[in-house]
């Protein structure tokens, strides 16, 4: 698992840096993705029933790496689309999804 998280973060940085805006928000996508992989083996595989009361208390499963994960999701998804959003209407003024082109525009 620690593999896979490594691979995803060296993708996910290698499309950041690129020019291309489009591979600079798959980058940070992916990135998150990592992230989420990550805290799932943090919180480790641990077998148990869910934390219900009245049931043996010694073996409970610990809810919060999945709704850390969960909460990521969500996240990840709302600042991918804004991003998305913002590339779109960059691309539509400026006509091009080029990093360099995109700091040389001006309003003249």
């Amino acid at each position: 698992m620690s593999i896979m998280v490594g691979i995803l973060f060296a993708i996910g940085t290698y499309l950041i840096l690129s020019k291309t805006l489009l591979r600079i928000i798959l980058g940070t996508s992916i990135i998150g993705h990592g992230v989420n992989l990550l805290i799932l083996t943090m919180g480790g595989l641990k077998k148990g029933v869910p934390p219900i009361l009245g049931l043996n208390e010694q073996y409970f499963t610990d809810p919060l790496p999945q709704a850390l994960i969960l909460t990521a999701i969500v996240i990840n998804f709302a600042t991918t689309a804004l991003f998305l959003v913002l590339s779109y209407r960059a691309y539509s003024v400026v006509g091009s999804d080029d990093i360099e082109q995109l700091r040389g525009f001006d309003d003249e």
